[in-house]
């Protein structure tokens, strides 16, 4: 007897991605919104160019309390988690014994507590990870949705509706009423446009959702356009350009390495990655460059004019922004730097390509 189907769970915005004509997907357990009625194109080029309002509640949402939680967390990333302030969000990484990467999240600073968001896919594995070393200290928020609005006018959208919105600088996160609603606000967000990612009870937030479609500025934007965003801002998806096989040296991700890290080491698979550091990896992520129109696919075979194999495309596909196919991937160090010559097999025909410098779209983030 054959199973029966997968039962999906659903977000908050589940009803309100239907009303709007969403087509819906499964993705990491979830069904998600691929796209809208305007399409994945015009979805991608409207947040580039005023804002977009995306639906990230699959996200994992985990507060950390108890007196050691600084310590206990930085026994299980290379970040520096001592030195983050309050207020202050951190990139980081869950790695292995091997100095592969479990998942990658943000961690913010709360005062008292510390706020962290991981990924849909792996939120359950984390959890337990985290429970490993903090125990009871670790408090999962499945009663919290988490919305992003991304987009060079999002400021401008949220400060009319939480006027300190305006003050907040990169990666930093505070508390806001928006709209009369009570939030978590991070100036953050994974398009490489300025933006927020707000998180909301769940039982408002549709509510909020709702008042920021209201604003001219803001569509609803689907899976599928936040997927070519992040690729053309040079981000790692986990489970595609970063995983338990990859090592944060490898990944281009060196930077998350707080200095007291590299001195002391004391996270896991410390002693590889710091080798790495100092040797450099065997392999490196980079950004790909098709010389014609065909876009070039995850698993895409890598090679040298000679047809050996030196790696593989990760992600990729057509750039709106930069009108034409982009990729990245893994290729053997000897053959990493910016401008070398390589070859991509797409259905079997190798076509030229060429490395280039990541991001293929500049950030836009506000530092100051």
């Amino acid at each position: 007897m054959s199973a029966g189907p997968i039962e999906l769970a659903t977000t908050p915005l589940d009803s309100l991605h239907r009303q709007l004509g969403a087509r819906m997907v499964p993705f990491a357990g979830y069904s998600m919104p691929v796209q809208y009625p305007d399409g994945v194109l015009a979805e991608h080029r409207h947040t580039r160019a005023a804002a977009g309002l995306f639906d990230v509640s699959h996200m994992g949402q985990v507060i950390l309390r108890g007196a050691d939680r600084v310590g206990a967390l930085e026994s299980l990333v290379p970040g520096d988690i001592r030195g983050l302030p309050v207020g202050r969000i951190r990139y980081t990484l869950f790695t292995n014994g091997e100095g592969g990467i479990l998942d990658d999240l943000m961690v913010t600073n709360a005062g008292d507590h510390l706020f962290l968001v991981v990924n849909a896919a792996c939120k359950e594995a984390d959890i337990a990870h985290l429970r490993s070393a903090l125990g009871d200290a670790v408090r999962p928020l499945p009663d919290r949705a988490l919305l992003a609005l991304q987009g060079p006018l999002a400021a401008q959208v949220l400060a009319r509706l939480a006027p300190e919105a305006a003050e907040m600088a990169f990666m930093s996160w505070r508390r806001l009423e928006v709209a009369g609603i009570v939030c978590w606000a991070s100036r953050s967000g994974y398009t490489g446009e300025d933006g927020f990612e707000i998180s909301v009870p769940a039982d408002l937030a549709e509510r909020l959702a709702r008042r920021l479609l209201d604003e001219p500025e803001v569509k609803p934007i689907g899976l599928g356009a936040r997927d070519t965003l992040r690729l053309e801002a040079g981000l790692c998806l986990y489970g595609a350009d970063i995983d338990t096989a990859t090592t944060p040296v490898e990944a281009g991700l060196a930077w998350t390495i707080g200095k007291h890290r590299r001195a002391e080491g004391g996270f896991p698979g410390a002693a590889g990655i710091l080798r790495q550091l100092a040797e450099g990896p065997p392999r490196r992520r980079v950004g790909l460059r098709p010389d014609d129109r065909a876009p070039a696919r995850a698993h895409t075979v890598i090679t040298l004019a000679d047809g050996r194999p030196v790696g593989e495309v990760t992600s990729g596909g057509f750039g709106p922004t930069v009108d034409g196919p982009v990729a990245m991937g893994y290729v053997e160090a000897a053959h990493a730097a910016p401008g070398t010559a390589l070859l991509l097999v797409v259905r079997g025909q190798p076509r030229p390509a060429r490395v280039v410098d990541l991001p293929f779209v500049p950030h836009r983030y506000r530092k100051a």
